[in-house]
């Protein structure tokens, strides 16, 4: 079996010479302790050393393409096709794979070969005579070098520092654009102030500006480039009967010249957005894919770059940009924050705002998929972003539906579990209350109570607590009675009566149905009263 090891100074080959150590791969580094020993297990047979680092670099980049460099190729002929019957150990499969379609040379690749590579890897100052230990360090530190340089110089596509500086100016084109829009809003209002009201878009405001200076010269100029016919017509109706003040011609210069800047920052930032859109697409495409051009700029400048982005977990990715409402949360111990930058996702845009959090929360989820593997993978395409794309679209159609065949009932699984039921008490009709005339009964109770000498003053009848009368009445006695004590036992033992009789009636009836009864007495319990009054009266005349 013949061994293909790479270095940083050149191709080994080596004859191993006892192939039944390989069998026991555990033990395989003891028989690799010291260059003796190793010597008895695998022999140099070739070495092919690079002539400087350029060559170097192309033989390094040409195995991590999975390719076989020239200076490759010329070793396999050399020395390999010769023992074609032999076996030849690689460390790479799928190196071996390419060697075996064009060369025709049997290829193995077992971790009996890979602990074999490192216990030569150990040994292999001892192994390659002629090549010093200070050599080796040097060759291999510069084609580190070297090869850096190369990817990076090859590959200005995973540069994001570039999206950092684009959506930052970016954001402040916007806002220098607002505060010019509405300076010349309003400086060319106090000139032509319904011209604001009739053009809202913000470009055309100031190309018409520009064209139409005076508003003196509206009805001579063409405006049909810039508006409608109905919106021209309505300019040129309110510059006849405009109210503003007049100007200089100084003045309308100014306005001019500031409405040309408007329009040239306006169209530098519609090219710096195509830019920031390319540059997305080539560096992150299924982030942008996931939440657009914009929001995944915005992520990837908050956390500095693709790779520290990758770093974040969903959680952090899903209230990046709300860390002071996120810690103001922690502080006052309230409810953290659902969402951050991510917000201005057209996903979480659509949906309704019972769905946002949790639709934020799934798309975090699989936009950090998609960071790790724009900033980790090889590929460039956007497949997997536009799958789970398309999987969070489904189950948010699938959460809006739910509501719906909620409320509609529809859906025989929610029928069940949102079943009506009744659980309101039942109360019944109070005609009590619909007379404000006082009840005949009270009347009868009060008179009971009073004398026959507190006819002539006569008192309102008001609707007051039963306990109140009843204290009312002992006062209203000792007044009267002043001759008899027979006369003020008897007053007494009716209150007594009359108190238990009202005990009893609260206890067992509630008021409203006291009332009631109270309106429908039975006519002999009047004649009763009449005959106690007439033996009262009686008594008094004695």
């Amino acid at each position: 079996m013949l061994v293909l090891f790479e270095t940083a100074a050149g191709y080994a080959i080596f004859k191993v010479l006892d192939e039944s150590k390989l069998q026991q791969v555990d033990s395989l580094y003891k028989e690799f302790e010291t260059p003796e020993k190793a010597n008895k297990i695998v022999k140099l047979k070739h070495f092919e050393k690079f002539q400087d680092t350029t060559e170097a670099l192309a033989a390094a980049t040409a195995l991590v393409e999975g390719k076989i460099g020239k200076s490759l190729k010329k070793v396999l002929k050399k020395v390999v096709a010769k023992e074609a019957q032999e076996q030849l150990a690689i460390s790479d499969a799928k190196l071996g794979g390419i060697i075996k379609e064009k060369m025709d040379l049997s290829c193995v690749h077992s971790p009996a070969v890979a602990e074999l590579m490192r216990c030569i890897r150990s040994q292999m100052e001892g192994l390659i005579s002629g090549l010093a230990p200070k050599e080796i360090s040097a060759m291999s530190l510069g084609l580190a070098h070297s090869l850096s340089r190369y990817k990076l110089k090859f590959s200005p596509d995973k540069v994001d520092t570039m999206i950092v500086q684009a959506i930052c100016l970016l954001d402040d084109l916007d806002k220098e654009l607002n505060n010019y829009i509405m300076r010349c809003r309003e400086w060319y209002g106090w000139h032509f102030p319904e011209l604001g009201k009739v053009i809202t878009d913000n470009l055309a405001y100031c190309k018409s500006v520009r064209k139409i200076g005076d508003r003196t010269n509206v009805s001579s100029t063409d405006l049909s480039d810039i508006l409608p016919e109905e919106i021209e017509a309505e300019v040129k109706l309110a510059a006849e009967i405009s109210m503003g003040t007049e100007v200089s011609e100084q003045d309308i210069g100014n306005i001019r010249h500031l409405c040309d800047q408007v329009i040239e920052i306006s169209e530098y930032r519609a090219q710096l957005y195509d830019y920031l859109k390319n540059r997305m697409m080539a560096i992150a495409p299924n982030l942008t894919v996931m939440v657009g051009e914009l929001v995944g700029a915005r992520l990837i400048s908050h956390a500095g770059s693709l790779l520290n982005l990758a770093k974040h977990p969903a959680s952090t990715v899903q209230i990046l940009g709300a860390e002071k409402a996120l810690f103001r949360a922690l502080k006052t111990r309230k409810d953290t924050p659902k969402y951050g930058l991510i917000y201005h996702a057209s996903l979480v845009g659509q949906t309704t705002a019972k769905n946002k959090g949790k639709i934020s929360r799934m798309l975090a989820a699989k936009a950090a998929l998609a960071i790790r593997y724009d900033a980790l993978g090889e590929d460039t395409n956007a497949e997997m972003g536009v799958e789970n794309r398309a999987k969070l679209e489904a189950r948010l159609r699938q959460l809006e539906e739910k509501g719906i065949r909620r409320i509609s009932g529809t859906g025989k699984a929610m029928a069940k579990a949102d079943k009506y039921q009744h659980k309101s008490e039942v109360r019944m009709y109070d005609p009590s209350g619909d007379s404000t005339i006082p009840s005949t009964s009270k009347k009868r109770k009060f008179e009971e109570i009073k004398d026959d000498d507190d006819d002539d003053a006569e008192e309102p009848v008001t609707p007051a607590v039963k306990s109140k009368k009843a204290k009312k009445e002992p006062v209203a006695e000792e007044e009267e009675a002043e001759t008899a004590a027979v006369e003020e036992e008897t007053p007494k033992k009716k209150k007594k009566k009359k108190k238990d009789k009202k005990a009893e009636s609260d206890a067992e009836e509630p008021k409203e149905e006291e009332e009631e009864m109270a309106v429908t007495e039975p006519t002999e319990k009047k004649k009763k009263k009449k005959k106690k009054k007439a033996k009262e009266e009686e008594e008094d005349d004695e």
